[in-house]
């Protein structure tokens, strides 16, 4: 029979969208408030994998990745996923959203990112949160799924997310962490 133990500690990471720079900035501080201070910051880039936001946010629309000095633990998300859908609220204009937070976390081996959407692919977590693990690290590299958002799978992301990765991995081996041998850098 297994033993359950504590999880190791997860790095949070959170992709944002916006049409407008200084609610970004303001949502920017709010999660600094919230999960300490960054230790990336990725350069703005326009966001144009789809219009599906176009109509609520305008355009253009740029992604930003953000990520946390501070590890996590896995089970956070969920409140996480909450505490960003208040910030998206807060700074609504006329209802509509300027800036939208993406909030997961990174394993070594995988990228999850938790959603109020269900689909067949996406596990229940709690309080009306899911997980989908939207990428997965084979072969030195990021690699996607069938159901891997097309920004997520592109070669843009994948190179920001393993910067974030070797960040984590240098943390986790930092605090002694347990790197597992099949778990490529």
């Amino acid at each position: 029979m297994g033993k359950p133990f504590e999880h190791e500690p997860v790095k949070l990471v959170i992709g944002v969208l916006f049409s407008d720079e200084k609610r970004y900035l303001l949502a920017r501080e709010r999660v600094c408030s919230l999960y300490g201070v960054l230790d990336y910051e990725s350069p703005p880039f326009e966001f144009s994998f789809t219009h599906y936001y176009d109509e609520e946010m305008g355009v253009p629309i740029f992604r930003v990745f953000l990520s946390f000095e501070k590890l996590i633990q896995p089970e956070e998300i969920v409140e996480i996923k909450l505490q960003t859908n208040n910030i998206e609220e807060e700074l609504a204009v006329e209802g509509k959203r300027l800036v939208n937070l993406d909030p997961g976390y990174m394993q070594l081996g995988k990228f999850i990112l938790a959603t109020t959407k269900d689909q067949m692919h996406r596990i229940y977590l709690a309080r009306g949160i899911y997980a989908e693990v939207t990428l997965h690290y084979h072969k030195k590299n990021w690699q996607s799924w069938p159901w891997t958002y097309p920004d997520y799978a592109s070669d843009d992301y994948k190179r920001i997310l393993k910067e974030i990765r070797e960040i984590y991995y240098k943390q986790l081996k930092a605090i002694g962490g347990n790197i597992p041998r099949h778990t490529e850098k």
